[in-house]
């Protein structure tokens, strides 16, 4: 059967409200993707299946301060608490930057990838990843890379709604996020880590700064090491020493020199359907790009590509590629350069 007849099958059964027909169908979509190397949809039907269980187990009337009861509140409380959950295709040819982060994020991956005979040997396995630098220079697509390649589902932490101004509440929404992760062998996101794990010496926190930090401390000693934290901050100046030598990889993102700006510039365009008019004048404006994060470059490029197209439709051309106008790219990189120092 193909991934469409499962779908058809899945459709017609529940429709008709036959749920064990839809289940062993659910089933085998999630068998047949895995066989054909579809693993991210695998993990995602997975994920909707084990929840959808658990929902069903809770839904009834239970008894108060059951173990069901606890696990529906629980899970309600930990929705709130989770800005998305996601699965990645991107691997590390993806990362574009210094050759020791490449390095240090493929023996990460590597370790997890090995984790049977690390512990054959008793010895740890690394779970604890923080990424930190400039905003823009791939610390968050460093992120999606080392779930794509282990192929796990990553929680992306809302801080807006783990942050409390109630005394004490901050520090029990991390517990719970941790311990949903602790569950489901996944990763957890935490952006903007240094909201979270201020210095404890600061004045101004009255004590409960302490606490979380203090939290966040025996939470990553009891994180199963089948489970992972990775998170990313752009000011590792506010976060306290004591967590960061809590992290077994710490890697420092910075802005790109033209060497990689360069292959920014290829990786975007690698499908061949894009080409620049003046291939000659590129240098100029790599260099006129320095100082400009691999998201602000990219985010130029693709605006270049957009305009361009714009402005080709109706025009009669023989070229099967758009041709992307450097002086236009060239435009946009000063104006982007311009708007950042506006707001500086």
């Amino acid at each position: 059967m193909s991934q469409f007849d499962y779908i058809k099958d899945i459709a017609k059964y529940g429709l008709e409200n036959d749920r064990e027909k839809l289940l062993a169908s659910l089933n085998e979509l999630i068998e047949h993707s895995k066989n054909t190397k579809k693993l991210n949809l695998a993990i995602q039907l997975q994920s909707i299946l084990k929840d959808s269980i658990r929902q069903e187990q809770n839904k009834h009337l239970v008894k108060v301060g059951s173990p069901h009861h606890l696990q529906r509140i629980n899970d309600i409380e930990t929705d709130d608490l989770i800005l998305e959950k996601i699965t990645s295709d991107y691997t590390l040819e993806n990362i574009i930057g210094d050759n020791i982060i490449k390095s240090e994020l493929s023996f990460f991956i590597q370790e997890h990838a090995s984790s049977e005979l690390l512990r054959k040997y008793e010895l740890p396995i690394a779970n604890k990843v923080f990424l930190h630098g400039p905003s823009g220079c791939g610390k968050t697509l460093a992120s999606y890379v080392i779930a794509g390649e282990l192929q796990k589902m990553m929680i992306v932490v809302n801080l807006g709604a783990i942050v409390s101004s109630k005394l004490g509440e901050t520090s029990k929404n991390l517990a719970k996020i941790f311990k949903k992760a602790s569950s489901e062998d996944c990763i957890i996101f935490i952006d903007e880590f240094d909201s979270l794990g201020k210095i404890r010496d600061y004045s101004q926190d009255h004590g409960e700064m302490k606490r979380v930090v203090n939290t966040i401390l025996q939470l990553f000693d009891y994180l199963p090491q089948s489970s992972m934290l990775i998170a990313a901050s752009n000011q590792i100046d506010m976060i306290d020493s004591a967590l960061l030598r809590r992290f077994d990889v710490n890697l420092k993102f910075n802005l790109p020199n033209e060497e990689q700006i360069l292959a920014l510039i290829k990786l975007t365009l690698k499908n061949g359907k894009y080409r620049f008019d003046k291939p000659n004048e590129l240098s100029r404006v790599v260099k006129d790009s320095l100082g400009l994060s691999y998201y602000s470059i990219q985010k130029t490029i693709i605006t270049a590509i957009k305009r361009s197209l714009f402005e080709s439709q109706g025009k009669k051309t023989r070229s099967i590629s758009i041709v992307i106008q450097t002086q236009l790219w060239s435009e946009l990189i000063n104006a982007e350069k311009e708007a950042l120092r506006s707001s500086l």
